[in-house]
């Protein structure tokens, strides 16, 4: 009588860290997919509405236009140019104006921000100023600047600089005093001055709080730079959506907006581009762990 078999199963391989990485990896990718796609079916269903409501008469076309009067307009400034010069000299224009002034008022709100954070001297005696300025609208000083300043980028970039110093300047010093009294006690021991504890712990630490009001003030800074161009300027984008406006060229103003928000979103994009290499040290989100 031959002998029984005894059939062992086998039990599956156990998961391993390997393994559950990639799981993670693919839900992240399939999640972005998934994301990218609904922002352009999202983005495509409102213009097809948009084009819908106005080939229909539901709206206006001549106070709202539609989309295929904005993409022509941007079509004839970018082969024809515009009444003021080339589209690319207008966009160039506004873009050196923010960028001028985005860079002057991000080193002042850093330095001083710095500074008050870190001497509290100066923060008691500059604090209720700073405040008030904070308070003013100060989008009204463009007219101000205008008049100091006259046609030429200079009141554009003041106004700018205006935007961007004070989120800059919050974050920064947020940052300064948010630094762990542990590090500063330890540096300290170790015999740093206030001049390295300033450069190597308090800067860095502060960085990230820094880089938050980056991608605002940005913004900010295109938003100074058009409303200088609105009110008066001799080239950018703001004297294109003021010019279009004049002529009740209700496409041409669209069409600058468009073109801004294309500008913003190319920034905003090379910050967090940015962001990213420098901070890759940092943990990450909670969110991406699961």
């Amino acid at each position: 009588m031959p002998p029984e078999t005894v059939t062992v199963a086998k039990s599956p391989a156990p998961t391993g860290p390997t393994d559950r990485s990639r799981a993670r990896a693919r839900a992240a990718r399939h999640h972005k997919l998934l994301v990218h796609g609904t922002r352009v079916l999202l983005l495509v269903g409102l213009i097809g509405l948009w084009e819908g409501l106005a080939r229909a008469a539901v709206i206006d076309p001549f106070n709202f236009s539609m989309p295929s009067r904005i993409w022509d307009q941007m079509s004839q400034w970018a082969l024809h140019g515009t009444p003021q010069g080339s589209l690319w000299e207008q966009i160039w224009y506004t873009l050196y104006e923010a960028l001028l002034g985005w860079v002057i008022g991000v080193i002042g709100g850093v330095v001083l921000g710095i500074a008050l954070g870190r001497i509290r001297f100066l923060a008691d005696v500059l604090g209720p100023y700073i405040k008030v300025l904070n308070a003013l609208p100060r989008i009204v000083l463009a007219p101000i600047f205008l008049i100091w300043f006259g046609l030429g980028p200079a009141s554009k970039v003041a106004s700018a600089v205006v935007l961007v110093f004070f989120p800059v300047f919050f974050n920064a010093f947020q940052g300064a005093r948010e630094v762990d009294r542990n590090l500063v006690a330890n540096s300290r021991i170790l015999g740093a001055s206030n001049r390295q504890v300033t450069l190597q712990v308090v800067i860095p630490s502060a960085t990230s709080w820094i880089f938050t009001s980056l991608h605002v003030s940005f913004g900010f800074a295109l938003i100074g730079a058009i409303v200088g161009e609105y009110i008066g300027a001799t080239k950018g984008l703001g004297l294109l959506v003021s010019a279009s406006q004049g002529t009740f060229n209700a496409a041409g103003v669209y069409a600058a907006m468009v073109i801004l928000a294309v500008v913003a979103l190319l920034a905003e994009g090379l910050l967090a581009f940015l962001e990213r290499r420098l901070f890759r040290w940092k943990p990450a989100d909670a969110a991406d762990g699961r």
